[in-house]
This record gives C-alpha cells, sequence and structure tokens, in this order.
C-alpha cells in the first residue's frame, strides 16, 4: 500500500482486526521510509456500482461520498461512527445484492433519508431539506410534523 505521505511503494500492516461487523478489515500500517502512520480498510467488492445522476450523468459508485453525506448530516451530533459505518455498509451491500449495476441517484437518496430516521431525527431534517431541495419554512415544519406523528405512533404502540 503506498503511503500517502511520501508516496513510498512499501509500508508494513501493525495490526489488523474486524470492522463494520465483519464486512470490512482494518489496517494500521506505518511506512518504513518517513515513519507515517495511516488506516486502511479492505471490504469486498461484489460489482462495480455506476450512480446514474438527475442531469442522465453516469458516475462510479463512491462509498467514501455516501460516508461523507452522512457525517454531513450528523455532524455535531451524538450518534456513534459505528453506527454510521453499520448503516453506510447496510446500504452498500443492499444496493450490490440488488442485482442492478447502474443505481437512480434518487435510489440512493431515499436509502440515506430511512437509515437517517434510524439513526438521529435532526440529521434526517438535515439531509431532507438538501434531498427534497426546501424552498422555505413550511417544508421544515411539514416534516417536523411528519416525525412529531411517528414518534406518537411509535410511543402509542408502546404503551398499547
Amino acid at each position: 500500500m503506498r503511503c500517502p505521505y511520501c508516496s513510498s511503494e512499501d509500508s508494513q500492516v501493525k495490526d489488523s482486526r474486524p470492522a463494520e461487523d465483519g464486512a470490512a478489515i482494518r489496517r494500521r500500517r506505518v511506512c518504513p521510509d518517513c515513519g507515517g502512520r495511516f488506516t486502511t480498510f479492505e471490504r469486498v467488492q461484489l460489482r462495480e456500482l455506476t450512480v446514474i445522476k438527475k442531469t442522465g450523468r453516469r458516475v462510479p459508485f463512491d462509498r467514501d461520498k455516501l460516508m461523507r453525506s452522512f457525517e454531513i448530516a450528523l455532524r455535531k451530533r451524538p450518534v456513534e461512527r459505528d453506527r454510521i459505518e453499520r448503516a453506510v455498509s447496510a446500504i452498500v451491500r443492499r444496493l450490490e445484492s440488488s442485482g442492478e449495476q447502474d443505481i437512480q441517484s434518487e435510489q440512493i437518496g431515499l436509502l440515506v433519508i430511512e437509515a437517517l430516521k434510524a439513526l438521529d431525527d435532526v440529521g434526517f431534517v438535515r439531509y431532507a431539506s438538501v434531498y427534497r431541495d426546501f424552498s422555505g419554512p413550511e417544508d421544515f415544519e411539514n416534516v417536523i410534523n411528519e416525525l412529531t406523528a411517528r414518534i406518537n405512533a411509535d410511543t402509542t404502540a408502546a404503551n398499547d
């Protein structure tokens, strides 16, 4: 693995352990040339996925971009990184096992919204405001009313 600091072709694995509920291997590495330390992840990739944007443009699926979307929506929220990793891994597994190589960006957005609803209500509203292209305060009010109705329904079901 190439060192991200000095571009040396050689690095040594110092520690390996399972990550993402066994779906990946986390490796701590050190560069013998510059002494830099870094982490890599090894994951199974079932197929090459292509995302079809709203404009019709086709781009390779990028797991890191999906992760960044979660991180932005959940910035400064009390959600453990491990839970975010599991949500991202679940979405990737779902996409890979769908049998489709071409995935509409809207489909990915819906999966993210679904996962964020389960993780954090504030993160869900943040993501929904961009994904659903909110244009005013009434859009936020509608989503908050939707969340409140869901919470009330969950509370009623739990009390029965």
